[in-house]
């Protein structure tokens, strides 16, 4: 009697490795064994990033946020006060795009700001 060797279901989960392995430099692309573990580490790397990167952005944000109210005479914590006492709902990413895109509408929402803060 033969012996059975998992053949197609052995082929086709190496080839779904390789395949995600594409464009790897070297032996990573074109060894099993090797492409195997850089692939498990891709995914540990593109899973953490994935939640890294909302950490980056919001950084990004307040720093430009940071800039453009210190222009006016304020200090982002200062601003992030004012508004919510003004009862101003505008989420870090929208303040962030204003600040560089619509200049007057953030010295607008700015004044705000200090209104509240008697400044």
């Amino acid at each position: 009697m033969p012996r059975a060797v998992d053949g197609t279901r052995r082929h086709d989960r190496r080839k779904k490795i390789l395949k995600a392995a594409k464009g790897y430099r070297g032996k990573k692309s074109k060894l099993f064994r090797i492409a195997k573990d850089t692939v498990t580490k891709a995914g540990v790397y593109a899973y953490r990033d994935r939640r890294a990167k909302k950490r980056d952005f919001r950084g990004l944000w307040i720093a430009r946020i940071s800039a453009a109210v210190r222009a006016e005479g304020l200090t982002y914590s200062q601003f992030m006060h004012g508004l919510k006492g003004a009862g101003v709902q505008v989420n870090r990413k929208a303040l962030a795009n204003l600040a560089i895109e619509d200049s007057k509408a953030f010295v607008t929402i700015v004044a705000e700001a200090k209104k509240v803060l008697g400044r």
